[in-house]
């Protein structure tokens, strides 16, 4: 298949498993929002698949990593002022805007699941504050995930691939720009 030959391993299982899982976490939860025990343990798988990608960040596969994907400051910077000028970025793996995305989302679930735990504690049963706090958090990462799908389309658009479908398969089109080796996973 000459279509295989343009195409590159960019996210593995991992990644792929943690992304679908929280996916189907996070859902469930904002549409089940009373409290009660599936929604906890659905934060709490949440909140654990969370740490479990920390972990891979450090040592999972090549794009898995953290170093491979989260950028400096510098970075971003640059990033978006080509981005302003019509300059796309061209490497396999998430663009900076996406992995700061990335990680907050990562920290909003953590937040949430938190700030979840807590308010079911003795100590901190009914406090309005943390129920804002988490109603807050809640509303945040609606907000975040509605822009991260706006992005996810908006890139494949103009990058003329299927970004959502490559998180399926684990393979992005490689351009003739990319000169990035395949990883393993």
């Amino acid at each position: 298949m000459a279509n295989d030959i343009n195409k590159i391993k960019v996210w593995d299982g991992f990644v792929r498993l943690f992304h679908w899982s929280l996916v189907i976490c996070v859902v469930a939860n904002l549409l089940n929002e009373a409290g009660d025990a599936p929604h906890r343990y659905l934060g709490y798988v949440a909140a654990t698949l969370v740490v479990c990608r920390i972990v891979w960040g450090f040592t999972g596969s090549r794009h898995a990593r953290f170093n491979d994907w989260v950028p400096s400051p510098r970075t971003l910077w640059h990033y978006l002022q080509n981005l302003r000028r019509g300059v796309h970025w061209h490497k396999p793996g998430h663009n900076p805007a996406a992995a700061v995305m990335m990680l907050a989302l990562m920290l909003v679930v953590l937040g949430l699941a938190g700030s979840g735990w807590l308010a079911s504690t003795d100590r901190f049963f009914g406090e309005e504050w943390l129920e804002e706090l988490h109603e807050a958090l809640a509303g945040g990462l609606q907000l975040m995930l509605m822009l991260h799908v706006f992005a996810a389309i908006t890139e494949s658009w103009q990058q003329g691939q299927n970004l959502i479908l490559s998180m399926l398969t684990g393979y992005k089109q490689q351009t003739g720009k990319q000169q990035d080796a395949d990883i393993t996973g």
